[in-house]
Order: C-alpha cells, then sequence, then structure tokens
C-alpha cells in the first residue's frame, strides 16, 4: 500500500486542522493504521491508532480529547482531526499502515508502510 499524508499547514494556537492519509491499493480495511508526529531533533512519537474497522481507538495522552483518528474505508483514506493546537503539537505528522488483527499498534516497529509527511506549524 502507498500512503499520501496531507492537509497540514500553519494554524494558531487553538486552531484545528484535519490531516489526511489517503491509502492506494486494495483491501485498505486490513490494515491498522496510526498517525505519527516529530518535531525536530526528537524521536517519531505515537499519536493515535485506529483499528481495521474503525472501532476502536487509542490517543497517546498529549492528544487525548482534542484529536479524533477515523477512517473512511470505502474512500481508502484515514484521518487526523486536531483541536484546539498547541505549539507543542508542531512537527511533522506521518501516517502507517500495517496488515493485522491488532486493535491497535502504537510503536514505529509494528508499522512496515510510511506515508511522506505533512507539516503542522502551530504559532503561538
Amino acid at each position: 500500500v502507498q500512503l499520501q499524508a496531507s492537509g497540514g499547514g500553519l494554524v494558531q494556537a487553538g486552531g484545528s486542522l484535519r490531516l489526511s492519509c489517503a491509502a492506494s491499493g486494495r483491501s485498505f480495511s486490513s490494515y491498522v493504521m496510526g498517525w505519527f508526529r516529530q518535531a525536530g531533533g526528537k524521536e517519531r512519537e505515537f499519536v493515535a491508532t485506529i483499528s481495521r474497522s474503525g472501532g476502536n481507538t487509542y490517543y497517546a495522552d498529549s492528544v487525548k480529547g482534542r484529536f479524533t483518528i477515523s477512517r473512511d474505508n470505502a474512500k481508502n483514506t484515514a484521518y487526523l482531526q486536531m483541536h484546539s493546537l498547541k505549539p507543542d503539537d508542531t512537527g511533522v505528522y506521518y501516517c502507517a499502515a500495517q496488515p493485522g488483527y491488532a486493535e491497535s499498534m502504537y510503536y514505529t516497529r509494528e508499522y512496515n508502510y510510511w506515508g511522506q509527511g505533512t507539516l503542522v506549524t502551530v504559532s503561538s
């Protein structure tokens, strides 16, 4: 599967953005999806993950209550809706996919497929 992330941009603190991750190929519904982010000089960190059907979602504590991960299997697309953005949310956001039956995948090593990243900049 090939992944194309989009939707990043510059936003003021308190604002909102919605990221999209479009997947090519078949069987999108067989992939667990995840969002990760990487700020300058830091390791890539987990943000959110969603099960194949979309019935189970999990979030990093830092974004819980502000971000929502979702997916539309008919459109082969996953989303990350971000509200109440903070300067600490600044970074390159990556979507990731991995076929499997797990409800969630939290670690970069669990994913074999990655998008190219989209930059989110939150100004104070």
